[in-house]
C-alpha cells in the first residue's frame, strides 16, 4: 500500500489534504480547537507510512500505537465527527489524484475507516483506559494485517 499511495511523498501529500479538509469542515475541526503540533502533518504521515507498509519512522521516533490512540481518547462517541472525518479523507483522495484506480482508493478508504471508527474510537470514556505497549496496526492490499496490532507489544 505504501507505494500504490506514492511512498513518502504521496504520503506527505495526502496528510496535507487530508488536515487542509478536516480544518474547514465545522464538524471535525472541533478535534483541533484546543491546539495541535505545528508537525501534525509530518507526524500523522509518519504514522500513515508504517501502518501502510512503510519505514517504521513513527515508532522509531514520535511512540507507539498507545500514545497515539491516548491523544484520541476520552472524549466521548463522536460518530458525526468520525464521519465527517472519512469523507474528508475520501475527498483528499481525490485532491492527490488517489481516486482514478477504484482497488487503492477502497483500501485506502477501508484502512481509515477501520482506524477511525475502531482502534481510535475504542476507548472514548477516558485515555487511562488505553493499555500500554501496542504496536502500531499495519494495513495491507487485504486489510488488516493479522497479529500486527493493536495488541501489547511485549
Amino acid at each position: 500500500m505504501y507505494e500504490a499511495v506514492g511512498g513518502a511523498d504521496g504520503v506527505v501529500s495526502l496528510a496535507r489534504a487530508w488536515h487542509v479538509r478536516v480544518m474547514a469542515d465545522e464538524v471535525v475541526s472541533h478535534a483541533f480547537s484546543h491546539g495541535y503540533r505545528p508537525d501534525h502533518t509530518e507526524r500523522l504521515a509518519a504514522y500513515w507510512v508504517e501502518a501502510l507498509g512503510g519505514p517504521t519512522t513513527y515508532s522509531e521516533t514520535y511512540g507507539d500505537e498507545t500514545s497515539v490512540v491516548r491523544i484520541h481518547s476520552g472524549d466521548g462517541p463522536h460518530e458525526e465527527m468520525d464521519r465527517r472525518a472519512i469523507a474528508c479523507f475520501d475527498q483528499a483522495l481525490v485532491d492527490v489524484g488517489l481516486s482514478g484506480d477504484d482497488r487503492p482508493r477502497k483500501v485506502l478508504h477501508d484502512y481509515f475507516e477501520w482506524a477511525t471508527t475502531t482502534t481510535m474510537s475504542r476507548y472514548h470514556r477516558s485515555a487511562s483506559e488505553v493499555p500500554d505497549g501496542l504496536r502500531i496496526p499495519h494495513w495491507s492490499w487485504s486489510g488488516l494485517v493479522i497479529g500486527s496490532g493493536p495488541v501489547p507489544s511485549d
